[in-house]
């Protein structure tokens, strides 16, 4: 039939097996449009564009009972679509600003030329927070924070920021899929949040009220809420409430 894929076909055209899609079958998220005589499953256009719903999201790191919370949450096909278009496109600028800072890093180290840290390394300066740092938690806050990083290779260093700006994408992808902020993939992400900041505590236990308070920060400054709305508007908002889902179920 016309605009009618086998099993076989779509499979091949979508690059994964025709297992897999008998498993997204099984677990009730693809389900074939009919089944010939011979036993064959065929697919018409409405399962195509399902199907790619399920492989974006799957590339976002959902797992396959989530995809099929947000699948049948969703009423509007085209809204869902641009939604996750617009989700494509932050990352394609993210990969863009890498490919652009590696590019810059490449060429200048080539031509034996030095090295701007704004034109490596996506703006993390903690030294611009000294005053503040030390007017709240004490110079020996500050200094012991100062030490850790200037400790830290340049490695180290690029991991540490890389790790969360992965983290910042995941949370806007989760409020862009309208996860509940207590479920246990958002929390996932909450408690590599917390162990992201752990990095440079030098040993400290983030505290539920560490977690928290950096949570109304988040949406109460400009400077921290620029990170993480970057990735949709309200995501700071999201992140708070998420951390104080997590602080509420893991008291301490």
């Amino acid at each position: 039939m016309v605009g009618e894929w086998s099993i076989q076909d779509l499979a091949k055209a979508a690059g994964t097996t025709s297992r897999t899609l008998r498993h997204y079958g099984q677990l009730g998220l693809l389900e074939p449009t009919r089944i010939g005589a011979n036993g064959y499953r065929y697919y018409d256009q409405t399962a195509l564009v399902r199907l790619q719903r399920i492989l974006l999201l799957r590339e976002l790191g959902l797992g396959l009972p989530v995809i099929a919370e947000v699948l049948a949450g969703e009423q509007d096909t085209a809204g869902a679509l641009r939604t996750h278009l617009e989700l494509l496109r932050q990352q394609q600028d993210r990969v863009a600003r890498q490919i652009e800072s590696v590019s810059t890093t490449l060429h200048k180290t080539e031509r034996g030329e030095p090295l701007m840290a704004a034109e490596v390394f996506d703006g993390f300066d903690h030294t611009q927070y000294k005053d503040e740092v030390t007017q709240r938690w004490g110079k020996d806050a500050y200094a012991s924070g100062d030490r850790w990083w200037r400790s830290l290779t340049e490695a180290e260093k690029q991991s540490f920021k890389q790790t969360q700006l992965d983290i910042a994408a995941d949370f806007g992808s989760a409020a862009a899929a309208q996860l509940p902020v207590d479920s246990a993939e958002v929390q996932a992400i909450v408690d590599r949040h917390r162990a992201w900041l752990s990095g440079g505590t030098q040993g400290k236990p983030v505290t539920n009220e560490y977690l928290v308070n950096l949570g109304e920060m988040y949406v109460a400054d400009p400077r921290f809420r620029k990170n993480y709305d970057v990735h949709g508007e309200g995501t700071a908002e999201y992140i708070l409430e998420a951390v104080r889902a997590y602080a509420a179920a893991n008291p301490t």
